[in-house]
């Protein structure tokens, strides 16, 4: 039963099989095991089989116990799951205190840390081609324009970064460039200072200064001087963070051009939107954004400015096709023309294709504009697009299924011997509950999220997701407490319970329960490493 849901938390199983909590006390473990130990103790059993079966299980109770009541063992346990017990990481003399055991851990985490980032290092950059239909039309070539940046970061040490980049710009028969190289030192751990330069259309040499107030404010200051005209400019910023998912900010920029602008953001796992407002000696400007996640892979977006110097509207969507690829499209009507723009996002590479189809606001063409690319979206995502996906994840599905048939197969005859055993004193339980119209569980199924939102029920003939679940009401009817109360506790992955495993590795999981009490019906359904605690009110049918 392998712990191969990176999206969750790690290193848990131990926990539970105990049935236990990660936070659990010496004396919750001590009490645990020696319930499991009844249950299991293969002297308990006669029959060769059961005897057979109670002494496999018995050893993994004593294993999970004899990590788990260790303090060096747990902690290592606790950060590398399995594979840091079985490094050979000694726990003699040399480590035999708690903090130092503590110390090499989080340096060799560290290291694994350095050792990622720069497997996975990447250079960021980002081209834009700006075509025109219109100077197309009039027969000077369909290229706008066209600029490059390109940033490359290197981290010297534990607390110094520089960053050099550079950029380079062409606009019909002008263009120009500019070169920056940016040292970052961390002070402290709420500290830190910038030294920048710049050569080119824009050079200029600054300093920059940031820290950390409170646990919830930041303070930067920046002085900067232009080598060109010798002006100088002085900013100021403050953040603070408003909620876990809103923070506010305000801007005072002091120079040629000062200002002073207030913005707002707010993100949460299915939106993100953000507004300024900003105030100049030559200029004002409003904008917002507000970005909409409608699933894991596309998101819509809508954007809007006005000012001085803009009033326009953009509007448009994006999907990831990859797991480093995103690809946009946006659609903008404004008083500088109505345009298209398409984005391609591959790790921190960036293409951007901004198309003017008009200077004018022709009310045709600008509906025309938005219509016809939706439409054929939509038309290729119902025909084209959405079937070719489902397919592919389909065939991942089984190919997933073959390569972990061995696996989920031993997993599953090693839960139902476990079941075996459970059975006896699970039936007694509910028994009594049901004479007193306490908790029972009716049904309950662990496995993939897909077929459980379908409303899946097990069958002996099926398609393939019928050897994605498994039934696991014996089980969580044996967890039952004496007061009449079920708790799988937060942050464990449920297929590690005793009388339970993994049946579709690599896919999410969800449990559904169905439950009655009092006389009354209930249904629950909770994810695989959420908490769940029954009966409840809310859960009534």
């Amino acid at each position: 039963m392998k712990e191969d849901d990176a999206s969750g938390p790690p290193n848990r199983e131990l926990y539970a099989l105990l049935h236990l909590s990660p936070d659990a006390s010496d004396e919750e473990i001590r009490r645990a095991y020696r319930q499991w130990a009844q249950v299991y103790h293969p002297d308990k059993y006669q029959a060769p089989h059961m005897k057979e079966i109670a002494t496999e299980n018995f050893q993994r109770i004593c294993q999970a116990y004899e990590i788990l009541s260790d303090e060096n063992k747990r902690q290592i346990y606790d950060i590398y799951g399995m594979e840091g017990l079985n490094s050979g990481l000694e726990l003699g003399p040399k480590l035999d205190k708690v903090e130092e055991i503590k110390e090499q851990l989080e340096k060799l985490k560290r290291m694994k840390e350095q050792e990622k980032m720069s497997a996975h290092f990447r250079p960021s950059g980002t081209i834009v081609a700006n075509l025109s239909v219109p100077q197309f039309l009039d027969g000077d070539g369909i290229m706008g324009g066209m600029a490059m940046g390109s940033e490359v970061q290197s981290q010297l040490s534990k607390s110094n970064v520089i960053a050099i980049s550079g950029n380079l710009e062409v606009k019909e028969y002008s263009g120009g460039g500019v070169a920056s190289a940016v040292f970052r030192h961390q002070i402290s751990s709420v500290s830190s200072i910038e030294f920048m330069g710049s050569i080119g259309l824009r050079s200029l040499i600054g300093v920059q200064t940031t820290r950390q107030l409170s646990i919830h404010s930041t303070a930067t200051m920046a002085i900067s001087k232009s080598l060109h005209d010798g002006s100088i400019n002085l900013s100021n910023s403050w953040t603070r963070q408003l909620s876990d998912t809103a923070s506010g900010n305000i801007e005072l920029l002091l120079g040629p051009d000062s200002s002073i602008g207030v913005g707002w953001q707010k993100k949460d796992q299915n939106m993100s939107a953000a507004g300024e407002v900003k105030f100049g000696t030559h200029s004002f400007g409003v904008s917002a954004r507000y970005t909409r996640h409608f699933s894991s892979k596309s998101h819509g977006r809508i954007a809007g400015r006005i000012g001085s110097t803009a009033l326009e509207v953009e509007v448009g969507g994006g999907r990831k096709v990859s797991d480093f690829s995103t690809v946009r499209m946006l659609y903008t009507i404004g008083i500088r023309g109505i345009f298209w723009r398409f984005e391609l996002h591959r790790g921190g590479q960036k293409l951007i294709i901004p198309i003017l189809l008009s200077g004018h606001l022709n009310p045709v063409l600008a509906t025309g504009a938005f219509v016809v690319p939706t439409s054929i979206y939509f038309i290729l995502k119902k025909f084209v697009f959405k079937p070719y996906y489902l397919k592919r994840a389909k065939q991942k599905a089984l190919e997933n299924m073959e390569r972990t048939a061995t696996q989920v197969r031993e997993a599953r005859e090693a839960a139902a011997k476990a079941q075996q055993l459970l059975e006896n004193v699970a039936n007694r339980k509910r028994n009594k509950q049901q004479e007193t119209s306490g908790l029972v569980i009716t049904k309950a199924i662990y496995g993939n999220r897909k077929a459980l939102k379908k409303g899946y029920e097990l069958r002996e003939t099926n398609d393939e997701l019928a050897s994605q679940v498994l039934d696991v009401t014996l089980p969580l009817n044996f967890l039952i407490n004496d007061s009449g109360q079920l708790k799988l506790h937060d942050g464990v992955k449920k297929s590690g319970i005793m009388g339970f495993c993994d049946p579709c590795p690599g896919e999410p999981k969800q449990l559904h329960l169905e439950y009655t009490y009092g006389g009354e019906r209930y249904e629950v359904v909770v994810d695989d490493y959420e908490e769940l605690l029954i009966p409840q009110v809310a859960h009534r049918i």
